[in-house]
């Protein structure tokens, strides 16, 4: 039985070109890139090659490149920073974010009793940019917290226009863009945006290493100490291997986007034709202008059948997802469907289907079939 997969917004295949560069570092490049030495200084050098190619990846100045283990902790740290360090008064979110950004939101709540504002959404999952406006008309020291792509619906944040209007009152920006870099063209030299995270193994990476983009001059501080490492800003013994593979696999995704992002979006075409034509009391939950990677769909079953579902599909050896991987173990609901379908529609199976450059048309017939015996 062939496994196919269709769970790549939780995590990729790592790229057989990143698994021989991180191959030949962890046999041949072993020295601490903090040491002086030959070995030292020759880690050192692949440590700030790597920060360059990530930079220009994305258009942003090396140092503006600061290596974390994933976007979870670099969500983490922006925030817990922005209002400790930077005097952030209050920030303005919105329920469909990741938990990475929710639940950090809510804690620095509590300890500092700074405001959170949650910005309006629409039923099509998008951002209600009055409202936004309207938030940021109260004159408070403030951080704009919006995720670029959401993780399960795909509903795509316009990071141009949200960035003016920060830069308009005053706001920080931070966009937690881990469905994004690497699966589309980011410019932040032309965004006004002080603040993004990525994480390696959402664009054919190593898990286990992500990057943070700080913008020059930003005042943001460290979250733990221990050392002068990535610029003073996050101390300990860098993962060289994991930092160049990441690297590499970004490279990689960006050199070969155009011809990927026409094939997975000729995919995502053929999934919705096949649906419509099997399904048609099917809906697709969120923007049907959503990410080229992911949809998210409303299969018209009877509620008492969700539960059993990814496990049908599972036992044919078809991965997919009902939302977060980070919240899988749960029963409850996903937060995010829960802002935009009625509470009745909430209970009937929702499956969220991501694609990579791996799948094919024929992934697609499978999974349709397999759906139609259920």
């Amino acid at each position: 039985m062939k496994n196919i997969y269709l769970d790549n917004a939780s995590t990729t295949a790592i790229r057989p070109e990143v698994v021989q560069v991180m191959t030949k570092i962890l046999i041949e490049d072993y020295g601490n890139p903090s040491s002086t030495h030959s070995l030292g200084r020759k880690s050192k050098s692949i440590l700030e090659l790597s920060r360059k190619s990530i930079a220009q990846s994305v258009n942003a100045i090396a140092s503006e490149i600061i290596f974390t283990s994933c976007g979870t902790e670099a969500n983490n740290w922006i925030l817990r920073s922005a209002v400790k360090d930077l005097n952030v008064q209050r920030i303005i979110t919105c329920k469909m974010e990741h938990h990475a950004v929710l639940y950090a939101a809510l804690i620095l709540e509590k300890e500092y009793a700074i405001q959170i504002d949650y910005v309006k959404v629409k039923t099509s999952g998008e951002i209600d940019l009055t409202h936004l406006v309207e938030l940021l008309s109260q004159e408070k020291k403030t951080l704009v917290s919006l995720m670029h792509v959401n993780n399960e619906t795909g509903t795509i944040l316009d990071l141009e226009r949200v960035g003016r209007i920060c830069k308009e009152h005053g706001a920080l920006f931070h966009s937690d863009t881990v469905q994004s870099v690497g699966k589309t063209a980011i410019n932040l030299k032309d965004l006004n945006i002080d603040f993004i995270v990525a994480s390696a193994h959402k664009f054919h990476g190593p898990k286990g290493v992500g990057f943070a983009f700080i913008r020059k001059n930003s005042g943001l501080q460290p979250l733990f100490f221990g050392g002068e490492q990535e610029k003073g800003l996050r101390a300990g013994t860098e993962a060289l291997h994991q930092v160049a593979g990441m690297a590499k696999a970004l490279e990689l995704s960006y050199s070969s986007l155009e011809q990927e992002q026409n094939h997975i979006s000729d995919l995502k075409k053929y999934l919705i034709s096949q649906l419509a034509l099997e399904f048609p009391n099917y809906k697709i939950n969120g923007s049907k202008d959503g990410f080229y990677t992911i949809l998210n769909v409303l299969l018209p079953f009877t509620h008492e059948k969700t539960a059993m579902i990814l496990f049908h599909l599972d036992m044919k050896g078809i991965a997919v997802s009902r939302g977060s991987a980070c919240q899988s173990g749960s029963v409850k609901p996903s937060h995010v469907l829960a802002e935009i379908l009625s509470d009745e529609d909430l209970l009937k199976p929702s499956l969220r289907i991501s694609f990579s450059y791996c799948n094919t048309k024929e992934d697609i017939d499978v999974l349709i079939e397999a759906l139609k015996t259920i």
